[in-house]
């Protein structure tokens, strides 16, 4: 049976789950009433002088009765300690012409904590960083997932449709972004996605998910054509398995062979004329910065409040992909 998860000095509760394998120590925390398992816990990560001090690692302690723990809960983007990784390139997935998935593995002893929505920084050799959102949810982390549009021209992208290989070396740098879900709101959300602005907001959706975030969740994904849709069963499944999430999938130039019967246009355009009012609501929009600019003012003009408006603009401009 699952166990009742509280939380000291904020008074959370939660119900018992599980994550990673007790190897980093990153979510080491007190015991402070009940009977846990202590599980896998490696020594190095959980030591002796930790258990007799009543410390656990929660991300592999199994609960054998409601718990009461001690931990500090992040709530902004400074909570998070901004790191330099290697990573492996574990798997290259491509799903469109110009869209690649990386799934990249972190060391066995290494952790990215991160918020839904934030992004990191590849490390390049010349010294230069290409910026990428992090498209899966924080509590799915095993591999970090990037969604990457090819840039003509561009050093890094190229390089990744063109000779990048499974089990090569990346560094980065991240967490970083104030991109990320605001969790203490209960208006209902819009999502804007531009293209591979899908991927932050994957994120957040995930998260939402596994969070049992009910607030209502609308996402409007707008690309050029039917293959800019690169995950266009996902979010379909969310709607089927999630009755608060609702997708708008909006094409702006549809090809003849697309047999596109939905709808088109510009995505932020589509949420204009489906909301009279905006402000009751919170905006997270991801893509091309004229999308963005054009999002911000249309929806503030329709109610929507300022601080209520939260965007990552998407720049590709020559060397820089």
């Amino acid at each position: 049976m699952p166990f009742q998860i509280s939380i000291q000095p904020s008074g959370h509760t939660f119900i018992a789950y599980g994550c990673r394998n007790g190897a980093c120590g990153a979510c080491k925390g007190k015991i402070i009433s009940g009977q846990v398992d202590l599980g896998l816990a490696s020594d190095g990560a959980l030591s002796e002088e930790d258990k007799a001090a009543g410390l656990a690692l929660f991300c592999c302690a199994k609960p054998l009765s409601d718990i009461v723990i001690e931990s500090h809960e992040l709530s902004s983007a400074d909570d998070f300690p901004v790191k330099k990784l290697p990573c492996r390139v574990h798997k290259l997935e491509r799903l469109a012409l110009d869209v690649m998935v990386l799934h990249l593995k972190l060391p066995v002893n290494e952790r990215l904590q991160f918020l839904a929505g934030q992004y990191i920084e590849i490390l390049l050799k010349d010294g230069k960083r290409r910026a990428f959102s992090l498209a899966n949810a924080p509590e799915d982390d095993e591999l970090l997932q990037l969604h990457i549009r090819l840039v003509p021209g561009g050093q890094f992208t190229e390089h990744v449709f063109g000779a990048m290989k499974e089990r090569d070396i990346l560094r980065f740098e991240g967490p970083r972004g104030s991109f990320f879900l605001r969790e203490g709101s209960a208006n209902p959300i819009i999502l804007l996605a531009g293209g591979t602005g899908f991927a932050p907001i994957k994120s957040i959706v995930e998260h939402a998910i596994h969070a049992k975030i009910e607030r209502p969740m609308t996402l409007y994904w707008g690309a050029r054509d039917r293959a800019g849709l690169y995950l266009a069963e996902l979010p379909l499944r969310w709607m089927v398995e999630h009755p608060q999430f609702k997708c708008v999938p909006v094409l702006s130039d549809a090809a003849a062979g697309d047999a596109w019967t939905g709808r088109v246009g510009l995505v932020h355009q589509a949420v204009l004329d489906d909301y009279a009012d905006l402000s009751g609501h919170q905006v997270y929009a991801c893509g091309a910065p004229a999308m963005i600019d054009a999002a911000r003012h249309d929806f503030i003009s329709r109610g929507l409040p300022a601080e209520e408006f939260f965007a990552d603009a998407f720049t590709f401009a020559g060397d820089a992909g």
